[in-house]
């Protein structure tokens, strides 16, 4: 295979939906009221397990591709599953899934392929257990499968060590059903998907420096869900347009909340021009390198980013 050196980039590019909002869209929706509406969802093999399993416990969940249709049962209204819910290679189904299964009124077994029973699962098993959840490694090593038993659950007001989306949205996800309040403090803010999300669902859910707060919903409801892209999809072409001289390329429908820290360019002004509307990210080559200080390479990284957990 030869490869040619392009003498400039013009172009536009619509990037694939974003795997954060695409998972909690089915999710919430799944125990909404009503149906929501779900266009640009990621058909990935990740986003593709989470509708699996909602479809097994009752939910009716119509994927035409262009748009995903999720009848919602409502929040009380999951049905436990004939069998085992496989959440296949994603984590965000697994830890997710487990802070709304907690609080149901049935039994549930989570497992996935091999990658997954080799993930800890002891940062969301420990927390809900502090908020009443019966939830066991069924192979006692802290991963997958778990045994979850439902049963009702208390709020709790938890410190987490680490930054992490996916603790803090299983912790959040239970405080749906709890009695009380529930609230999580992190060292850093992780990414606030699900505390957008829930509001936008109709959930109570306050946020204060790094604390987010819930309170149980009586209720939430269905809604149009317009996935952005995924700005770390966007991360090769728009570094493609800042090194290519005399390039131009739009790419549209990209959100800057995929992950702003990690995958948004910290660029001096060297001769390009980065724009960043509120839909399209419009890039002009040409780019030239430049030294920058050794916390801020990907090698080293910060502490924000070394111990932050994304999805």
């Amino acid at each position: 295979m030869k490869f040619t050196r392009a003498s400039r980039l013009r172009g536009e590019v619509t990037i694939p939906g974003d795997k954060s909002v695409s998972h909690r869209s089915v999710m919430f929706g799944s125990i909404a009221k009503g149906t929501t509406e779900i266009h640009n969802y990621l058909q990935g093999a990740d986003c593709l397990s989470t509708i699996a399993c909602f479809r097994k416990m009752g939910v009716e969940i119509e994927n035409r591709g262009d748009v995903v249709l999720v009848h919602g049962n409502g929040m009380n209204g999951l049905k436990e599953p004939d069998g085992i819910l496989d959440c296949g290679n994603s984590g965000t189904t697994t830890r997710l899934i487990s802070g709304i299964l907690a609080p149901q009124n049935f039994d549930v077994v989570l497992t996935g392929d091999e990658s997954i029973q080799k993930r800890p699962m002891k940062r969301i098993m420990e927390p809900l257990a502090m908020m009443g959840a019966d939830i066991q490694s069924i192979n006692n090593n802290g991963c997958a499968p778990l045994k979850i038993n439902g049963r009702p659950l208390s709020g709790i007001h938890y410190t987490s060590a680490i930054p992490s989306a996916q603790v803090k949205s299983a912790i959040l996800l239970a405080g749906l059903y709890a009695d009380g309040e529930t609230s999580v403090t992190e060292p850093y803010v992780s990414r606030n998907h699900t505390e957008l999300m829930l509001r936008y669902f109709g959930a109570s859910v306050e946020t204060k420096d790094t604390t987010a707060v819930i309170r149980p919903a009586a209720e939430l409801h269905g809604n149009v869900v317009e996935v952005p892209g995924d700005i770390s999809s966007a991360a090769y072409f728009i570094a493609a347009g800042l090194m290519v001289p005399d390039s131009e390329i739009l790419i549209k429908k990209c959100g800057r909340q995929s992950h702003p820290r990690r995958h948004s360019p910290r660029l001096p002004g060297h001769g390009r021009r980065y724009h960043l509307p509120k839909s399209i990210h419009r890039l002009c080559g040409a780019y030239r390198g430049f030294a920058g200080p050794p916390r801020r390479s990907p090698r080293n990284g910060n502490r924000r980013c070394r111990h932050s957990h994304p999805d």
